[in-house]
């Protein structure tokens, strides 16, 4: 049975993971935003440019990927702290995946910055791609703490 600190410990991933949810959904917004500037007339670019949402989609997106990998280590670290082991399933394998997804298109944010087209597609690609897991993810890590819930 897990000690009370690490059984509380527990609870910190999965709530990380719905805000991360949430940021990533308002990360997205800025950089759809972000892109309006960049392909809007220019009546719709000049209100927008106000919005500073390229300076502010890099800004959450680098937080969000930061949290990402902290998340994910730590969710691994207390279930290894818990159990002795890794439950090596689905909700690792992909959580695993979204997190080299994330820092890959966090690494493309220098050709992007040059105006290179594949890249943006591929970091939009991505992204979209890692929020669809997150979406997932989300949803089987709730199942998951429904077991710890009732089998502490």
């Amino acid at each position: 049975m897990p000690q009370p600190l690490s059984f509380g410990l527990n609870f910190v991933h999965p709530l990380m993971m719905w805000l991360l949810l949430a940021a990533g959904g308002y990360s997205m917004y800025l950089g759809i935003k972000a892109k309006k500037v960049r392909t809007g007339t220019p009546e719709q670019r000049k209100d927008l440019v106000k919005g500073k949402f390229a300076q502010r989609h890099y800004l959450w997106g680098s937080a969000l990927m930061a949290v990402m990998v902290f998340g994910t280590l730590s969710g691994m670290a207390v279930t290894y702290l818990n159990n002795g082991k890794l439950f090596v399933g689905p909700h690792l394998l992909v959580g695993l995946v979204m997190t080299g997804m994330i820092a890959a298109a966090s690494a493309l944010s220098p050709l992007m910055q040059r105006g290179n087209l594949v890249a943006r597609k591929a970091h939009v690609g991505l992204n979209m791609g890692m929020l669809t897991l997150f979406l997932w993810q989300a949803v089987s890590g709730m199942q998951i703490m429904n077991r710890i819930w009732t089998n502490r």
